[in-house]
C-alpha cells in the first residue's frame, strides 16, 4: 500500500476505532452500509482496517456517514 509522508493509510485505523466506538461488528457495519446502497463484505472491512485495501471516495463518504465520522475532522488529520 502506498504511503504519504512515510505514514500508512489512516483510514483503516479510523474506521476500526469508529466501528468499535459504535459497538458494531464488521457484519453490522456491512448491513448499515447496505441500507444506504453501499455493498461491502466483512472481508473488505477487514482488509480496509488492516490497510490492505484502499477505500474509494464514495465508500469513504458512506463510512463517515454510517460511523458518524466528521468529514471536516478527517481532512484536518492530514499533515501537509
Amino acid at each position: 500500500m502506498k504511503k504519504f509522508n512515510n505514514k500508512p493509510n489512516m483510514v483503516g485505523s479510523l474506521v476500526k476505532a469508529a466501528r468499535e466506538k459504535k459497538k458494531y461488528t464488521k457484519v453490522d457495519l456491512c448491513r448499515e452500509l447496505e441500507l444506504i446502497g453501499i455493498e461491502m463484505t466483512r472481508a473488505e472491512i477487514y482488509r480496509i482496517e488492516k490497510n490492505i485495501m484502499s477505500v474509494k471516495d464514495f465508500e469513504l463518504v458512506a463510512l463517515c456517514y454510517v460511523l458518524d465520522i466528521n468529514f471536516e475532522d478527517l481532512k484536518k488529520s492530514f499533515d501537509f
